[in-house]
């Protein structure tokens, strides 16, 4: 049994909480903040132990879930790691590349087990897009977009006030909200090369950007676009868009709502599967398949909130028990910071290209 202590007992908290309930091998046995009195009411609806401090938490645990401010991270995570704990952050894995890299290192030298939340990793749409793209069934890959379009009032960034500051957020919509997406994105493409961004702040009184744009290189030659906001009421599904030379995906909330891939319908005709040329054989098949997929894709439990998480966190227990890496691990968590940090400096460079 790997016994959690959660640190930080703020609103994703209970969802690390229930999440644990349901996993075999895992239990929350210990819990702190730095507000006495929240880590005591989390630990009555929770069924645990209030720790008085981190010490006290760490020799009550196995493992922690860093659930503190962004910019806390890092400091909590090497905290943790030194003292032989395993070690997963919630997202970003910190807002300095530095600080990042620090715990990656800290973890090593300590030997213990390392990750960040990234629960959409665990989607069965993603991952079968990412195979997708990976394995030659969309073709050479041409361009991947990430949108994230949503909305968080004024109050949401009052009602902390670490949100929407450099030092403890890290920054706005993209390293908050978006980090998510620019993880999946890249993770399906293969690896950001460069970035070009503007951003702005337009819509809330905060010191970070609540819209962003980047244009993007990635690795294997292929081109997009990152748009991320926290302005436009009243919100949108975040949307993945992956285009091959004889395939297109669209996922929208971790669900499928376009699955086309056929090289012999792409190679036919003047205008692909349009109006003008009538369906072949083999596109009645890709549309069998869409269907099959879209269907499938609507009632997966893997792309409802809560269940990622309790995924995620069971491969984390799995390979604490079994001493593999996890699926995703620290290292892999740097990537998506990279880009992030990236795309702030393309606009504070008036646009520059910057190199990941």
């Amino acid at each position: 049994m790997i016994r959690y202590g959660i640190i930080g007992c703020g609103a994703i908290a209970p969802v690390h909480a229930e999440a644990l309930t349901k996993i075999d091998g895992a239990a929350l046995a210990t819990a702190f903040d730095v507000v006495p009195e929240r880590a005591k009411a989390f630990a009555e609806r929770f069924g645990c132990l209030a720790a008085n401090s981190l010490r006290s938490l760490f020799d009550a645990c196995d493992a922690v879930i860093v659930c503190t401010p962004s910019g806390l991270h890092a400091d909590v995570g090497i905290l943790a790691a030194q003292a032989g704990k395993h070690v997963i952050t919630e997202k970003p894995i910190d807002v300095s590349f530095e600080s990042a890299k620090a715990l990656v290192e800290a973890g090593r030298h300590s030997g213990i087990k390392l990750a960040t939340i990234s629960q959409h990793r665990f989607s069965n749409a993603v991952q079968r897009t990412r195979l997708a793209a990976q394995n030659g069934e969309l073709g050479d890959l041409l361009a991947g977009d990430a949108t994230i379009k949503w909305y968080r009032t004024q109050a949401y960034y009052d009602s902390g006030d670490w949100r929407g500051t450099w030092a403890l957020d890290g920054g706005g919509c993209l390293i908050n909200q978006g980090v998510h997406m620019i993880d999946m994105i890249q993770w399906i493409m293969g690896g950001v090369r460069s970035v070009q961004a503007q951003v702005r702040t337009s819509a809330h009184q905060i010191e970070v950007e609540d819209i962003a744009q980047a244009l993007v290189e990635y690795k294997n030659g292929a081109i997009g676009v990152i748009y991320g906001s926290t302005s436009f009421f009243p919100g949108m599904a975040e949307r993945l868009e992956v285009h091959g030379k004889h395939g297109t995906v669209v996922l929208e909330g971790d669900r499928v709502k376009m699955w086309k891939a056929d090289p012999i319908a792409a190679a036919e005709g003047l205008y692909g599967g349009g109006v003008m040329m009538q369906p072949t054989p083999t596109q009645h098949t890709a549309d069998r398949n869409e269907a099959e997929l879209i269907s499938a894709s609507a009632e997966d439990p893997t792309a409802k909130w809560g269940e990622q998480h309790r995924l995620q966190l069971e491969d984390f227990t799995r390979a604490i028990l079994d001493d593999r890496e996890p699926l995703l691990t620290g290292e892999a968590s740097l990537e998506p910071l990279k880009i992030i940090l990236g795309i702030y400096r393309s606009a504070r460079e008036n646009g520059a290209r910057i190199q990941i």
